[in-house]
């Protein structure tokens, strides 16, 4: 594997550009190496995904109590009538081989003592279906791909790159319109953070594997790299985006100023890990029969609910009754984490917050990984394929993007044989070499992430909505001044992009009249299925739109909610 460098370039050409190094876009580089010449551009480190911090693990049937069609109904009653059913049952069936494929590379996952893998239990889970390793299963999974990347000559990755846009076709011909078979995109403009050169990287295939949104919000899981490029980028080619309303709030993220963004792993409470109020009551079976092993959006509503009616800052995750020697063995990350902050998970509960967590919406995909963007392939988080619906169930995510960079390898295969790229335009710089004012950029960031949360989170209401969508849009205007006016840094691109997501978010939610899922709205306190049971779609040049009821493909359906 070659590894791109700061000296300048005019171009980089290849048959597959992959924009981010997560699961997805590293499992599709290896299926697409023994045929093709891949690209890899990443914004920070290569290992810098939200891969890196997955902890809880892979959901697959391998138990012998377990079914297919187990692991399809939990999917489908989390997702809350939104799934497409045809999606859920293709992903759950492709996974158990797909497991053998990591143990293959060198994952080493948690086993038991008679050599089994060890399989943990996760909220709206009805069995043991977790493979893990340890309390680090992301991080784990990230170091086998990275090696086997490693070991591919005709791979390349380019790290501290930037995507800003992609290079779709009517830019290159000029006339601002697509061509008769539609939008096509010949890869991305990139900006070498070493040198703040924006360079064309041209290619047959263009994949989206850039991850999450978290950092639209102020409070997340996620790190620093989650704002929503691919979303945005995606979004300004003509690409339709569906569900961005369905944010989910991962229910347990340790409480301490030191580390806002640590995940306390649902396995936990898998475990036996007990959420309780601050006077020890254990809350959960008042909310659900499930109790602490309901679905995500539930028990993050219900603590959500526990401090708000308290006047509390956050609520404590008891697993002292699990020993030391347990949670040392099943957590070890967490323990060594928290006991650095001065907390004892063995003695004494953790203290814990909702954040936002993952996308269960995105860029618009069929079964093959295609957008409606012709070479614009897109997996992972960024990608709404039709799993999740409402509420991802947890740890289908990283199966997803198994199971889609194996299907998007396909799908780019078909399309190199004879394939001439055109020569890309070259990207033009701001005339101005005025200094931007970082105090106005800083505020924007602020202002954005503090909207979301106060306004857009895990409870919402119109006028709520309908505000920050008025505060979002003067942000934009702002911020979209700047990157007319001044060289653009990775600083400002990601603002941009976080500022464009926000919005999006805000229309769908704005649009759905209801509540589901992960959207809960006041103002419609009741699920409706005659009138929203179908994906809310958005796209640059159609507006906001419902689908027709559930399925796996995109249509213009009724028209309602926000106007552009």
């Amino acid at each position: 594997m070659a590894t791109g460098k700061g000296s300048p370039m005019e171009q980089v050409r290849t048959d597959i550009l992959i924009l981010g190094s997560g699961i997805g876009g590293l499992t599709l580089a290896l299926e697409c190496s023994g045929w093709a010449d891949v690209v890899i551009v990443t914004k920070k480190h290569r290992s810098e995904s939200n891969t890196n911090y997955a902890q809880g693990g892979i959901a697959s049937v391998l138990a012998a109590d377990d079914s297919i069609d187990l692991h399809i109904r939990d999917t489908l009653e989390a997702g809350d009538g939104l799934c497409h059913a045809d999606i859920v049952a293709m992903v759950v069936r492709e996974g158990p081989p797909l497991i053998e494929k990591l143990l293959q590379l060198g994952v080493a996952f948690t086993r038991e003592d008679s050599g089994a893998l060890e399989l943990g239990r996760e909220g709206g889970h009805s069995r043991r279906r977790i493979i893990h390793a340890a309390d680090q299963t992301g991080r784990e999974i990230e170091r086998a791909l990275l090696s086997a990347v490693a070991a591919r000559p005709n791979i390349r990755l380019f790290e501290n790159h930037l995507a800003l846009d992609l290079i779709v076709e009517s830019r290159l011909l000029g006339t601002g319109r697509p061509g008769p078979g539609g939008e096509t995109a010949w890869g991305a403009y990139v900006l070498d953070e070493a040198t703040g050169q924006v360079v064309p990287f041209t290619a047959a295939v263009t994949v989206v594997a850039t991850g999450g949104t978290g950092k639209v919000y102020r409070y997340t899981t996620n790190p620093d790299i989650a704002t929503g490029d691919g979303l945005a980028m995606g979004y300004r080619a003509g690409a339709t985006v569906g569900n961005l309303e369905f944010v989910q709030f991962h229910p347990t993220c340790l409480f301490h100023p030191e580390a806002r963004s640590f995940l306390i792993t649902e396995a936990m409470r898998g475990e036996g890990g007990i959420l309780r109020t601050l006077d020890g009551v254990a809350f959960m079976p008042g909310y659900d029969p499930r109790a602490d092993l309901a679905p995500r959006d539930i028990v993050a509503r219900a603590i959500d609910n526990e401090m708000k009616s308290r006047g509390e800052t956050h609520v404590l995750l008891d697993a002292t009754h699990l020993g030391e020697a347990r949670l040392l063995e099943h957590f070890p990350n967490i323990m060594a984490t928290c006991r650095r902050h001065g907390i004892d998970p063995a003695i004494q509960p953790i203290p814990v917050v909702p954040a936002a967590h993952y996308m269960c919406g995105g860029l618009v995909t069929d079964g093959e990984a295609r957008t409606d963007i012709v070479r614009l392939l897109a997996v992972g988080e960024v990608a709404m394929t039709g799993l999740h619906g409402a509420n991802r169930l947890a740890s289908n995510s990283l199966l997803e993007a198994l199971v889609f960079a194996g299907r998007a390898a396909m799908t780019a295969r078909a399309f190199l044989p004879g394939t001439r790229v055109p020569r890309p335009v070259a990207w033009v710089a701001p005339p101005g070499t005025e200094r931007k004012e970082k105090v106005i950029v800083d505020h924007n960031w602020d202002a954005v992430r503090g909207v979301m949360w106060d306004y857009v989170g895990i409870v919402r209401s119109n006028e709520r909505l309908h505000s920050a969508l008025a505060r979002l849009r003067l942000i934009r205007d702002d911020v979209e001044s700047f990157y007319r006016r001044f060289q653009v840094d990775a600083d400002l691109a990601e603002l941009r992009n976080i500022t464009l997501v926000a919005e999006l978010i805000i229309r769908s939610a704005a649009g759905r009249h209801e509540s589901r899922g992960l959207h809960y709205n006041v103002d419609y306190p009741a699920r409706d299925d005659v009138r929203f049971a179908r994906d809310t779609l958005l796209s640059s040049s159609l507006g906001l739109k419902l689908s027709d009821p559930v399925a796996s493909t995109v249509d213009a359906g009724l028209a309602g909610g926000l106007s552009e």
